[in-house]
């Protein structure tokens, strides 16, 4: 990991999607299913009602065995929709729901769909570029998720990557959000929040 230890977040983030992006179709199908797996662990899956999960893109780990396995569950599930001064709504996803295209070209509800506050859900499940073991998440930069959540207390914040997006550390800024943990194939990674709901 030497290469990533003292590179700036533009650079890792080159570097991390990269990487991400040259793992093979096999695999990251693997990593999704195990991440589902290890996710369904947690203490507070037992307890959640309600679910925010991602679209992926841009070849982030997929979120479809997840939202089965809610499904399945009876949770209920959210997915972030673009809103005003940058910020993340939460609207409903039910299977049937059509989805379409924002300006990122990623899936989202149409606005119609019944939102929620970031306080009121259970679980945000976030996407990530990069992350470390004191629950510091690299994102795409655009801070959505970090304004989003920003005086949130509410949910537990996890993180789903694929392993081979751990560094040993990314530079911290007073308005970044941290992950209570991190779930990838290989197991879960509590980050320094560390509430008893992981």
């Amino acid at each position: 990991m030497t290469q990533f230890s003292c590179a700036s977040k533009p650079r890792l983030r080159t570097l991390l999607r990269e990487r991400r992006q040259q793992l093979d179709i096999r695999t990251r199908n693997s990593a999704a299913l195990a991440a589902c797996e290890h996710f369904t662990t947690l203490p507070a899956w037992l307890r959640a009602l309600r679910i925010a999960l991602y679209m992926p893109m841009d070849a982030e780990i997929d979120t479809a065995p997840l939202a089965a396995r809610c499904r399945a569950a009876a949770k209920q599930l959210f997915l972030p929709v673009m809103g005003e001064d940058r910020r993340l709504d939460f609207a409903g996803w039910e299977e049937d729901t059509p989805l379409h295209r924002n300006g990122y070209g990623i899936a989202e509800p149409p606005a119609t769909a019944p939102r929620v506050e970031a306080g009121e859900l259970d679980i945000v499940v976030l996407p990530l570029v990069g992350w470390d073991r004191q629950g510091s998440r690299l994102g795409m930069g655009g801070g959505y998720y970090d304004r989003s959540l920003a005086g949130i207390n509410g949910p537990l914040l996890a993180g789903l990557a694929y392993s081979v997006q751990e560094v040993p550390h990314i530079p911290w800024q007073e308005w970044d959000i941290p992950l209570d943990v991190v779930v990838t194939e290989s197991g879960t990674y509590r980050g320094h929040r560390n509430r008893a709901a992981t």
